[in-house]
């Protein structure tokens, strides 16, 4: 675990959908949130991948990358919307990339840090939970 994370910090229970591309990331998101006591769904490498685990799975919540192979994710974003599954973004680019609708949707900068991923899923894990 990352020196620093409290044990208070612990996210029991949420279960996350990762949509990334990069392998390394993914690896390291998918090894963040098993530390974090979370069970990934994915890491989805393409966008239809990730739609097609976001229509069909029960999720708590979702690590969207924004650049998916070339392909913005933001198709997955508005079925999240409708299902009402909290979503953030990952991305280098900032929030100019997002569309005037994702307004309000949390973005991890990369790089972020596991921290950064256990701040926004106790965030998640509050509301999924009280």
């Amino acid at each position: 675990m990352q020196a620093g994370l409290a044990k208070s910090t612990t996210t029991h229970s949420l279960t996350v959908l990762v949509v990334e591309d990069e392998g390394m990331i993914a690896m390291m998101i998918e090894e963040w949130l098993d530390e974090l006591g979370c069970t990934t769904v994915g890491p989805a490498p393409s966008v239809a991948q990730g739609i097609g685990l976001a229509s069909t799975r029960d999720l708590d919540c979702a690590l969207l990358d924004v650049n998916v192979g070339g392909e913005r994710v933001f198709p997955l974003a508005d079925i999240l919307r409708q299902r009402g599954i909290p979503f953030a973004f990952l991305t280098g680019y900032g929030r100019q990339i997002l569309r005037a609708e994702d307004d309000k949707v949390p973005v991890l900068t990369k790089p972020f840090h596991q921290d950064d991923v256990a701040a926004l899923l106790n965030r998640w894990r509050d509301a999924v939970h009280s």
